[in-house]
This record gives C-alpha cells, sequence and structure tokens, in this order.
C-alpha cells in the first residue's frame, strides 16, 4: 500500500514539472543513464533523479543562462552545478560523447572510429609588434 501511495505521488509530481525543449526523451534517457557513475556504496543514498540533473545542464546550455537563473524545477543550482563539475573533472562527458559519437557513426553504416583526421597547422606569432617599448621609454630618462 505504502509503496502505491509513493508511485502515485511521484507521477503527480511529474505531471506537475513543465516540459522544456531541452528535456531528455526516454529513448536518450535510455541511452546516457548507464554511462553515468552509480551510487556510492556507502554513505547517504543519493537525494536527486539524476535525469532532471541532466535535464537541468541541458537547459542551462539550450539557454544560456547563468547556473543561479536556472529554474527550481530541476532541484538546487549549487546541486546541478555540483553535478556537471564532478562529472566534468571524472571526464564524465567525455565518455559520453564517445559512445553516442560511435552509436551515431554505426547507426550510419560508417566504421566506428574515423579513419581520416585534419588537424589546423595555423600558426600564430605571439608577442610585441613594431620596434621598442616605447611605454618603458618615456619613464626613463
Amino acid at each position: 500500500m505504502r509503496d502505491t501511495r509513493r508511485d502515485i505521488t511521484t507521477l503527480l509530481e511529474a505531471m506537475r514539472q513543465p516540459y522544456y525543449e531541452s528535456d531528455l526523451t526516454d529513448e536518450e534517457w535510455a541511452e546516457i543513464a548507464p554511462l553515468l557513475p552509480p551510487e556510492k556504496p556507502v554513505g547517504r543514498e543519493r537525494e536527486v533523479d539524476l535525469r532532471v540533473v541532466l535535464n537541468g545542464i541541458f537547459y542551462r546550455a539550450d539557454n544560456g543562462i547563468k547556473w543561479r537563473a536556472l529554474p527550481i524545477e530541476f532541484g538546487a543550482w549549487q546541486t546541478v552545478y555540483g553535478y556537471f563539475r564532478l562529472w566534468v573533472c571524472l571526464g564524465i562527458w567525455e565518455q559520453i560523447n564517445a559512445v553516442l559519437v560511435r552509436k551515431v557513426r554505426l547507426a550510419e553504416a560508417r566504421e566506428a572510429e574515423p579513419s581520416l583526421a585534419i588537424i589546423d597547422s595555423q600558426s600564430v606569432k605571439l608577442g610585441q609588434k613594431g620596434g621598442k617599448n616605447t611605454a618603458l621609454m618615456a619613464t626613463r630618462k
């Protein structure tokens, strides 16, 4: 009986939450969820839904807003930002990108890894242009 009430409450909360264009679809979530770090085996249980956190990160990227302007539907901005930074430090974003690029390439009947790479070899000279530094020369007499 208790689980049924919890399920109904969760469903009602989900129905109240607005939908944004940047939100993950069920298919996208099914692809990304296994790539995220598992919950820690010790300590407190995770209190946030990682799908909501990802939706918050994608909302910010889509709308170009500050972290502090993140709508409350995604949870506290500090929590969303904390997960974003953690995943940057752990290299999770690179792993997600690599897996998704491979899947897209295979879906287009191409090899999983590209066979050609192009590197831009343009170089830029750094340093001063012109003669002596006149700003220093003006102070000396």
